[in-house]
């Protein structure tokens, strides 16, 4: 191990150690998950706007096969752990609204130009990637700004979040979610079989971090009492630094008025389980870079800049009205039951398609 790793890891011991001590068991092992969440992440490249990418490419359905592994087995966990101990954990539950679809679609484009989602901006951030390090800020004040405006998105029209585990009970939640994720592998496979050059239809490496994800996930949930996140705590870094800078009142506010906001703007930062994590993440794939090169990123033109960290904040804007990212809306959504998180899907892939030849343009 060099100095440079040594000393991290250093470094990420003490501050686990602070959490233990200061904040709590709780905040001290869920950063200890969010540096095995970054770890597998940046590790092992598992990238969901990449998986996205190479099927409508290159016809390559590895990654997808991947994320639907990932979802398999946590919600075959998540599932049953949440119709045991109701009280106790919450699923990620989010409406379906007019905010829902246009922030899916939005949120598929913007993540394939600027070529990450919430969990791949942060470890290529942490892995030294320039435009992902520019597009965090950005990311996080389209959060911010789309949580201010989210309550006039939802008087466009919403409905009350449904929760599959409520509406069809244990089995019925199962049968249809990985009825839905057969409908989804059915229809990866048929994409690719129009691919120009014959790829493995399974990638080893992602597979296997498609598991480790997928534990990871499902031991936040059993933590933290709620499903992995990652753009509320985005969000709550800039809305703390608006509010004190006197930009913001959040007591006029839809969003930041709600008691459970409310309260996470006047507490710590390091009470927040989902910043807890993020940093976790960010440390995971600091542990990667430590000591090697910056991934290989060609110069980008000004106006590559310019569109990248453009995306960046429609990423934090879109996430905030879809009620999540890849994460969020998807991985946590679908695999504990969210009817918001199938819709999330679908709309977040139509907006890749567009996202994919927008990119193209630019030439990124």
């Amino acid at each position: 191990m060099n100095k440079n790793r040594s000393g991290l890891v250093l470094a990420l011991f003490i501050f686990a150690g602070f959490l233990l001590w200061s904040v709590s068991i709780r905040q001290s092992l869920l950063f200890i998950l969010g540096i095995g969440l970054g770890l597998v992440l940046a590790g092992m490249r598992f990238g969901f706007t990449t998986g996205w990418r190479n099927l409508i490419e290159n016809r390559d359905p590895s990654g997808v096969y991947a994320q639907i592994l990932l979802l398999g087995i946590a919600a075959a966990i998540s599932l049953p752990l949440l119709a045991a101990f109701p009280t106790e954990l919450n699923a990620a539950l989010g409406p379906p609204s007019i905010s829902l679809l246009v922030g899916a679609l939005v949120f598929g484009a913007a993540m394939q130009i600027a070529d990450g989602c919430g969990s791949g901006t942060l470890y290529k951030a942490g892995l030294g990637i320039p435009l992902n390090m520019a597009i965090l800020p950005m990311f996080a004040l389209g959060s911010f700004l789309g949580s201010v405006h989210l309550g006039w998105w939802l008087e466009l029209g919403k409905l009350q979040p449904v929760s599959l585990l409520s509406s069809a009970g244990l089995s019925g939640a199962l049968i249809l979610t990985f009825v839905g994720l057969a409908i989804f592998a059915g229809i990866s496979w048929w994409w690719s079989k129009g691919a120009k050059v014959a790829r493995p239809a399974f990638n080893k490496t992602l597979l296997i971090g498609a598991v480790l994800l997928a534990v990871l996930a499902v031991t936040n949930l059993v933590v933290a009492g709620q499903p992995w996140g990652i753009v509320y705590g985005f969000g709550l870094w800039t809305a703390k630094v608006a509010q004190a800078a006197n930009l913001f009142d959040p007591s006029v506010n839809t969003f930041w008025s709600q008691a459970t906001h409310a309260q996470a703007l006047q507490q710590s930062v390091f009470l927040d389980l989902t910043t807890i994590t993020n940093l976790g993440i960010l440390a995971g794939a600091l542990l990667i870079f430590s000591g090697k090169k910056s991934d290989s990123q060609s110069k980008l033109t000004a106006k590559q800049w310019l569109v990248g960290i453009l995306a960046g904040f429609l990423l934090g804007y879109s996430s905030r009205l879809a009620f999540g990212c890849n994460v969020g809306a998807m991985v946590s959504g679908i695999s504990t039951g969210s009817l918001h998180g199938w819709i999330w899907v679908v709309l977040a892939f139509l907006g890749s398609l567009a996202g994919v030849r927008i990119r193209k343009h630019y030439g990124y």
